[in-house]
């Protein structure tokens, strides 16, 4: 036989779309030639491959012209996972293994130049995508890619080590060896250490403000000088919210995994990105040629920290306005186009002023010297639409030695968590997702006010100059306020509440 065809998958986005591996060996000068759109990576599957197979005691037919096609053709493919099956197609072409055997499997794996297999990108994407279609295929893949895509169960997955042990499977009748089942192996959330929320001392205010975050998954915004405890609060946000579902558990692996970033050790964990405030606006939001998830992506499900967010480059944060909105991102290159889910709980924390000290307690010896134009022109680097996004904002003060050296005061993690599970669930059975999700429609049919919160919130929204954002989000606020004291309706205290969350950034 001089024709071969072998089904693998490529990458684009969230997607994996079908490409057929076809290898034609003829007569003639002899040659290597790949086409059909290959990046440079995959172009160079033909040093692998060829190595491969030599170096497995395998026979290359080095005295003819072989030709692959990746087809689709107008579809860009990219890195080594096209290696097996360009290895594999020339072998069943060659006569050497089952052609017909290698109808039943997909392959994916990058080749060492030994015949080893090398874990690949997206391995629990291109199993997601197998498991949509009608497809009665086993997918192959090396053994640390496998027990990645064994996480979608439904699609059966086998694993290998070796070039050699594929070419095993694949021999006819008798001769063939099975290949292991992948297993799927799925750690424990609840076995996860998080950090504890009562090790933060004093913070009353703070923290209340991070339980109505996890509360209605709100966005927020911590104000307030060094060592205040900003971090500390963000970084046990994570602790407080429900468990993931496993829908939204194969979808945050998923994006992990296309950035090769996924361990399995982490199913069912909320991420915590934090990126650092030098970040671009390709790291943020995503890009590259062929697009890749950026923070926002990788934070699905989770929460995107922000730390010293005043510091960050201007691009990179006005890059943030549509996903807070959406909850996803579309990156437009000239030949390719990529959507990523982008449903994230932005924390993001800051100084008060340029020194940082605006607002330090007096006898600590620390005074903020800066003009109130330095404030001004510092504060100013968040843009009012970005802050009109930002459902909670909240001072965060200095705390006292007397506090800091005192016991551990406060819930614990536990604690809330509990009560923050039960608001969740409250607004999951009245609307099927969180207040901070909340249309228009649903403002109006879920926030219904009482007159003496209806008058509230008219006087103080003509007052203080709301757009129509923020209103929606103070309406937001106060429904997960009334969820966690388990009220069904609005009332005024909710939304006084709600509304001291959306006081302006302090100003000397």
């Amino acid at each position: 036989m001089t024709l071969a065809v072998v089904m693998s998958r490529a990458l684009d986005g969230m997607d994996a779309p079908p490409v057929q591996v076809e290898v034609h060996l003829a007569n003639g000068l002899p040659s290597f030639t790949l086409v059909g759109l290959a990046d440079t990576e995959v172009k160079e599957a033909r040093e692998r491959v060829r190595a491969a197979l030599l170096q497995s005691g395998l026979a290359f037919p080095s005295n003819k012209r072989i030709t692959v096609n990746l087809a689709p053709a107008e579809l860009p493919k990219d890195s080594g996972r096209f290696d097996l099956p360009i290895a594999l197609g020339i072998l069943a072409a060659d006569g050497q293994i089952d052609a017909a055997a290698l109808q039943r499997f997909e392959f994916a794996g990058e080749l060492s130049l030994a015949g080893e297999l090398r874990p690949v990108r997206g391995a629990l994407a291109i199993a997601l995508a197998l498991g949509r279609t009608d497809s009665a295929r086993t997918l192959v893949l090396p053994e640390a890619s496998a027990r990645e895509a064994a996480l979608a169960e439904a699609v059966p997955v086998c694993s290998a080590k070796h070039l050699l042990d594929v070419v095993a499977a694949l021999q006819p009748g008798d001769a063939a060896v099975p290949l292991p089942r992948a297993l799927c192996v799925r750690a424990s959330a609840a076995g996860i250490a998080m950090p504890d929320l009562a090790d933060v001392r004093g913070q009353a205010t703070a923290k209340r403000a991070l339980e109505i975050a996890a509360a209605g998954a709100h966005s927020l915004l911590m104000v307030g000088p060094p060592g205040a405890g900003k971090s500390m609060l963000a970084q046990r946000l994570p602790g407080l919210l429900p468990p993931m579902s496993e829908a939204e558990a194969l979808s945050s692996a998923a994006i992990a995994s296309l950035a090769g970033a996924f361990d399995v050790a982490q199913w069912k964990v909320r991420p915590l990105r934090a990126p650092h405030h030098s970040a671009t606006a390709a790291a943020i939001v995503g890009g590259g040629s062929p697009p890749r998830p950026g923070e926002i992506s990788l934070a699905y499900g989770g929460v995107l920290f922000l730390d010293e967010i005043p510091e960050m480059p201007r691009g990179a944060l006005e890059a943030l306005r549509e996903p807070l909105e959406t909850g996803r991102i579309t990156i437009s290159r000239a030949a390719r186009q990529a959507t990523f889910p982008a449903r994230f709980q932005l924390v993001a924390a800051m100084n008060p002023c340029p020194c940082g000290w605006l607002g330090a307690v007096m006898s600590s010896g620390r005074a903020c010297r800066c003009t109130p134009d330095q404030v001004a022109r510092y504060q100013g680097r968040l843009s009012g639409p970005l802050i009109d996004r930002i459902d909670l904002q909240v001072e965060v003060p200095a705390v006292k030695a007397d506090e800091l050296m005192g016991a551990r005061d406060g819930d614990s993690s536990a604690v809330v968590a509990a009560r923050v599970h039960a608001a969740r669930e409250r607004a999951w059975q009245r609307q099927g997702h969180a207040n901070a999700e909340l249309t228009s429609a649903g403002i109006d049919a879920h926030c219904a006010l009482d007159d003496a919160a209806r008058t509230l919130l008219q006087r103080a929204a003509e007052r203080l100059g709301w757009t129509g954002r923020g209103l929606h989000r103070v309406l937001k606020v106060a429904r997960t306020i009334a969820d966690l004291a388990a009220s069904p309706t609005l009332q005024a205290t909710h939304i006084a509440e709600a509304m001291q969350w959306r006081r302006a950034l302090p100003v000397s």
